[in-house]
């Protein structure tokens, strides 16, 4: 599929601000199964300051700074983007998760240092009890990590209720854990608890997801909205990425911008304010398929 993504973010403050910095992630990484054929980025009032970087993650990251006096700010970010199929999964075999935790100790698999950075506590994202608790019934004895990571992605579907007004950016796994509510970024965010509580290693993915309107009615133009998942990694089989929030394997709906340890890492906008603290946010997301792509024959 072929997406022509437009992400719009519009700040009205309540009083003038004098300067503001923005760190922002709305660039789509270039993947095998993902190409990113252009990416604009328009801002007003236009910033003294632009400039790209790539992060530690290997994000594009752009930061950048206005000095006029303002009362409101307008990001827009257009991206268009071809996404492949994901590859089935079928013949994939992997050793019993315990290996796997084992191997991402340093203690088997020499190419499990960099995925075993992501065993580890994070800002949003603590290992504990509770998750560990939650976990076990998916990690029996012996499992294949392939159907123990599976089966974890989708209790988390059937067991958990999609609420946007149950949590915020700051609900920690915990409390998610015992109101069973929430959004993609709490069920992404409680997935890698369980998974790092076992000592394995997993990522936290940003992105978009293309919505269906219901039978019968048009799309909405800007009802779509930002999306994460989780992507677990295997010694022999690499990362693999997993949506507990609609229970699938994340394919040519999917579109990948950023990923990390978790959402501190990759939100697309954060920044920091002299003036105002008070602020009126609209987001609006439109992800538009321009074409299915065909390969010759």
């Amino acid at each position: 599929m072929k997406y022509r993504i437009t992400h719009v973010t519009t700040y009205a403050y309540a009083a003038e601000v004098s300067v503001s910095h923005h760190l922002l992630h709305l660039h789509p990484r270039e993947l095998p199964r993902q190409r990113v054929e252009s990416f604009d980025l328009v801002v007003q009032p236009k910033p003294t300051v632009r400039t790209s970087r790539i992060d530690y993650f290997g994000n594009h990251a752009e930061v950048i700074t206005v000095e006029e006096a303002h009362r409101h700010l307008e990001i827009i970010a257009g991206s268009r983007v071809e996404v492949d199929p994901s590859p089935s999964r079928a013949r994939l075999e992997s050793p019993p998760w315990e290996r796997v935790a084992l191997g991402c100790r340093g203690e088997t698999w020499d190419e499990s240092s960099v995925p075993g950075e992501y065993r580890f506590d994070s800002p949003h994202v603590r290992r504990g009890d509770g998750p560990l608790g939650y976990a076990r019934p998916s990690f029996v004895a012996g499992r294949p990590w392939l159907e123990a990571v599976a089966h974890l992605s989708s209790r988390i579907h059937r067991e958990f209720k999609f609420d946007a007004r149950a949590t915020s950016v700051s609900t920690p796994v915990e409390e998610v854990l015992k109101g069973r509510k929430g959004v993609c970024q709490d069920f992404a965010h409680l997935m890698l608890a369980c998974l790092r509580s076992l000592g394995l290693p997993a990522r936290y993915v940003s992105g978009y997801l293309e919505t269906l309107p219901p039978p019968g009615r048009a799309r909405l133009v800007g009802a779509d909205a930002s999306h994460a998942w989780v992507s677990a990694w295997c010694p022999g089989v690499g990362w693999l990425d997993y949506d507990p929030t609609n229970d699938c394997v994340p394919g040519e709906r999917h579109v990948t911008l950023a990923w990390g340890r978790d959402f501190s890492d990759v939100s697309p906008i954060r920044g920091v304010l002299v003036g105002s603290g008070e602020h009126q946010l609209r987001v609006s997301v439109d992800v538009e398929p321009v074409e299915v792509a065909t390969s010759a024959t």
